[in-house]
């Protein structure tokens, strides 16, 4: 941080600000309107790398899939208009995931506004309700204020996006003003009453259960829910794609609530008495729209822990709401001693039973089974392995037949956003590149954003692995593959799965699996003719 203010173009301070508050790595699509930033840098290419990405919503998508594995904000750098609206699908996934992220837009010159100049659109308006706070930086002077108030909005209290706007000539202005310190976090904590609360509840319980999600964990987080879990022998449910949150195999996991929530888990959840959410809004994937939890008075006793105020009491009327963060809360809740022996062992070792159970998987149609492939991973990969997703039928199964068991493993969106798997993954292996990195993806998913291998080529990252599930006409994804200097496998038949992927795992360069599922094989329990009976019988 310089005390020693000298005349700086606003984007030198900008880029200067960036560097005081740790940022190492950025993502976006260069453009015309943000050059004075792009100048500055590059003159720091060695303590900030901009990963150029081949479109805005990839790079959107990577910096938020960075700042789901970090905890920092993900940076994302895109031209005005069109470019702003193509990574606004980023920033809805970093709202809906509760994710730290920070979207750079390059604006119009601050002498064209409101003349609906060259791509100009008033981001405020746009991205209102999509971000946490959106700012337009008109004076260079406040460059160091404004940046700094975006990272503390982006990380503290519900994690999120926040938008900033850079008016193209208020970049090049020159100014002479002071840095401000890194950010900070702000934990939040319960107080002794809030406790003594909870202590009564569970001491009154039979069928407890906790349900986790949300952003703002860390691995001490997650390592307190651990010790939080086993002195009370609690289950516990994970929320939509927030299984890397307990590890999978552990004797009390009951499961996740969401695509491929087992049947008796849901059962579970209607039927327990108490449920203590940690950090989970209980938004309408994670309840089975809205119907597992009664609105606005729940049939069970909850107890709603979140970082946000707003959100308590938004949908449920908690019995004890509690404001605080996820690790502030745990590193708390860690600490707890039951007063008697729970009652409840055997109703947590049902559910753990009920989970691996929900394990088992039926033969589908055609000579793919996809449920021996998943059984292969869970083998094969190690407990650190990334598997990411996008949207659509086919992340079922690795939703309902992959065993998470370590903290940041998954990375899916939330906000059910197709095209996600790839950039996400792209991003993972260069964030982490001793990791593997499998992305999943359905035909229409993976080419959404299939061009960003070609970022993955460019930065050395690796993308092993492709999941195919509905009909569209397709090119050779191996072909394909090939074409951007990458190694490519099909595989037809669940025997030639375990071989191409070692093949790929071996190669030494990025590598893409296309696997081959029979369109009959729509989901993990029906296919697409039972489906097709099924409403044909109910008259749809």
């Amino acid at each position: 941080m310089k005390n020693e203010t000298s005349k700086r173009s606003g984007g030198q301070v900008l880029v200067d600000a960036l560097r005081i508050h740790g940022v190492e790595r950025v993502f976006g699509v260069p453009g015309e309107s943000y050059l004075a930033a792009l100048d500055a840098l590059h003159d720091v290419e060695d303590a900030i790398e901009f990963i150029v990405c081949r479109q805005e919503g990839g790079a959107a998508y990577m910096a938020e899939a960075y700042g789901k594995m970090t905890g920092k904000p993900g940076i994302c750098f895109v031209t005005r208009g069109p470019g702003a609206t193509n990574a606004s699908v980023g920033v809805h996934t970093a709202f809906q995931d509760s994710t730290p992220m920070i979207l750079f837009i390059g604006q119009v010159a601050r002498d064209q506004m409101e003349r609906e100049a060259f791509q100009e659109i008033d981001y405020r308006r746009m991205f209102g309700q999509m971000a946490k706070w959106v700012v337009e930086i008109e004076d260079a002077a406040r460059i160091p204020e404004l940046t700094s108030q975006a990272f503390h909005r982006a990380v503290n209290g519900r994690p999120g996006p926040v938008v900033v706007a850079l008016p193209e000539d208020m970049l090049t202005d020159m100014v002479d003003v002071a840095d401000t310190p890194p950010y900070k976090r702000v934990e939040g904590f319960a107080g002794p009453p809030q406790f003594e609360e909870l202590l009564g509840l569970l001491s009154e319980a039979k069928r407890p259960m906790v349900v986790v999600g949300g952003g703002g964990w860390t691995q001490q987080a997650v390592t307190d829910l651990k010790a939080f879990s086993e002195a009370f022998g609690l289950p516990i449910a994970a929320s939509f794609r927030c299984q890397d949150l307990f590890d999978n195999t552990h004797e009390n996991y009951a499961g996740d609530l969401g695509l491929a929530a087992g049947p008796k888990l849901i059962r579970h959840v209607k039927d327990c008495d108490l449920l203590i959410s940690i950090g989970a809004r209980l938004g309408e994937m994670t309840t089975g729209a809205y119907t597992l939890i009664d609105i606005p008075v729940p049939r069970q006793l909850l107890v709603h822990i979140h970082p946000g105020a707003e959100e308590l009491g938004r949908v449920y009327h908690a019995r004890l709401p509690i404001n605080a963060s996820v690790a502030g809360f745990l590193s708390q809740a860690a600490k707890l001693k039951p007063a008697a022996a729970p009652v409840w062992k055997d109703w947590t070792r049902t559910a753990h039973a009920d989970y691996l159970e929900n394990l088992e998987h039926p033969e589908v149609p055609g000579p793919v089974q996809m449920g021996d492939i998943m059984e292969w991973l869970r083998g094969h990969l190690k407990p650190d392995a990334i598997l990411t997703t996008g949207a659509g039928n086919y992340s079922a199964w690795a939703h309902r037949f992959y065993q998470y068991r370590t903290f940041r493993t998954q990375l899916g969106p939330t906000n059910g956003s197709m095209g996600y798997g790839v950039p996400a993954a792209i991003a993972a292996k260069i964030t982490d590149p001793a990791r593997t990195v499998v992305a999943f993806a359905g035909d229409g998913c993976f080419l959404m954003n299939g061009q960003e291998l070609a970022t993955a080529m460019q930065y050395d990252a690796e993308y092993p692995g492709r999941v195919s599930g509905t009909r569209l006409t397709n090119p050779d994804f191996a072909s394909l593959a090939r074409s951007y200097g990458l190694h490519g496998e099909t595989v037809e038949k669940t025997e030639d799965f375990a071989g191409a992927f070692q093949r790929c795992e071996t190669s030494g360069k990025p590598g893409l699996i296309e696997i081959r599922i029979d369109p009959e094989a729509l989901t993990p329990k029906m296919s697409l003719t039972q489906i097709r009976d099924q409403a044909i019988a109910q008259g749809k």
